[in-house]
């Protein structure tokens, strides 16, 4: 059985640990789409640091259909936080990148995630910061995330913790009911993270937990994207001369 309230405490006590070892009076640094996953670190962050000490950061690119979540979230935690829209540094990287180069969907999809790092970063860098990485098992598990991109982060509350078991912390600490169970959107493709995925949270999360899953074509699915993106979980591979 999942223990949230034991989870979300001992997470909030690992939070206080790190930055008693990585930056005593530094600020947590988060990057608020308005999902439930950047909702509930910055919920947990405040709880473990007290809200002067967590800035958060909305990061539309261009026009953002559910900014008024990102906006509902840091007036509910209370938070000072900042708007970047990345949009003119998406656009100019992109003009000035080789013209006879073909970008491929996939270059121009994961692009957006990579700048609003290097935004959060240059905030942190700016507010005596540490940046939070807002992913979770569920996704990190089929690799739905973007390599130092949204993957990228000084500290991680959420990596070992399901969709499932997250949004029953979200609830535990306080949060609207319309972040914590809302429908999963990457904010990139349109499409929700189920839609891209091919199968839902629930069922991914009792194939990681306990082994089960109904549908083989659904469990090979889920096993290709696993070992595939492996990659993205490990430090990077660093040759050692044999001196």
């Amino acid at each position: 059985m999942f223990d949230a309230l034991k989870v979300k405490n001992d997470c909030v006590k690992w939070i206080r640990d790190f930055f008693d070892k990585n930056g005593r009076d530094c600020n947590a640094i988060v990057g608020i789409s308005g999902g439930k996953d950047s909702s509930i670190v910055a919920a947990l962050c405040v709880e473990a640091l007290g809200r002067e000490r967590v800035i958060g950061v909305l990061m539309p690119c261009g026009e953002q259909h559910d900014i008024d979540c990102a906006i509902k979230l840091v007036e509910h935690l209370g938070i000072k936080n900042y708007t970047v829209n990345v949009k003119s540094a998406v656009d100019g990287l992109l003009s000035s990148l080789p013209r006879e180069l073909e970008l491929t969907p996939q270059t121009r999809t994961n692009l957006p995630p990579r700048i609003r790092m290097s935004a959060l970063y240059a905030i942190s860098q700016s507010c005596n910061g540490r940046v939070a990485n807002t992913c979770n098992l569920s996704e990190d598990w089929v690799g739905y995330s973007t390599r130092y991109g949204d993957a990228a982060g000084d500290f991680s509350p959420l990596s070992f913790i399901t969709v499932t078991e997250l949004k029953q912390i979200g609830r535990l600490l306080g949060l609207p009911a319309e972040l914590v169970d809302k429908t999963p959107i990457d904010g990139l493709c349109g499409k929700t993270d189920e839609e891209n995925l091919g199968f839902t949270y629930e069922v991914l999360d009792k194939y990681i937990r306990d082994g089960i899953i109904d549908d083989e074509e659904t469990k090979k699915r889920i096993d290709t994207l696993h070992e595939r993106n492996l990659f993205k979980l490990e430090f990077m591979p660093c040759f050692k001369p044999q001196i």
